[in-house]
């Protein structure tokens, strides 16, 4: 089995066209020491994943500036408020250097977070100093999460 970048799960090279089916694999991933595990009580399959298991397809915001509660909705209808548990992390595209944010969804799984969902996060960012450097981020739950230095909001924001 496979998970691709979109969130598309292949089972021998042909895409499960069933949501239902999906969500209940979903339910038993599980990562251990940097791999993908389908874990039941009765077997256990490796799962290769091209980037993160899961996309944040969606987000609801609740609440204003360092009140608000940012709540994302998976492909698989899995819902998740950043918080400390749940943090937003961005990383970079090796090849484009352009940024490529996730949200932990639950026990080290992540979820993507899409490009048009980021694009909604940067509407609503604002800028924190942290160890003397203006950061450009987000509040949700009380904490906030760099989406990257002052000089790159300009970027992200294109």
């Amino acid at each position: 089995m496979r998970i691709a970048r979109d969130g598309t799960w292949f089972y021998r090279g042909s895409p499960i066209g069933r949501k239902p089916l999906v969500k209940l694999f979903s339910t038993v991933l599980r990562r251990e020491n940097g791999e993908y595990w389908l874990v039941t009580p009765v077997e256990r399959g490796r799962i290769l994943v091209d980037d993160a298991p899961f996309v944040a397809v969606e987000v609801e915001t609740e609440g204003e500036s360092s009140d608000r509660r940012l709540v994302f909705r998976t492909n698989v209808d899995d819902r998740v408020t950043a918080d400390r548990e749940h943090p937003i992390r961005v990383d970079h595209d090796p090849a484009s250097g352009g940024p490529v944010p996730y949200v932990t969804v639950r026990n080290g799984l992540e979820a993507r977070i899409l490009r048009s969902v980021y694009y909604h996060l940067v509407e609503l960012g604002d800028l924190l100093e942290i160890k003397g450097t203006e950061q450009f981020g987000v509040w949700s739950a009380g904490e906030f999460f760099p989406l990257g230095p002052v000089e790159d909001a300009g970027d992200a924001a294109q």
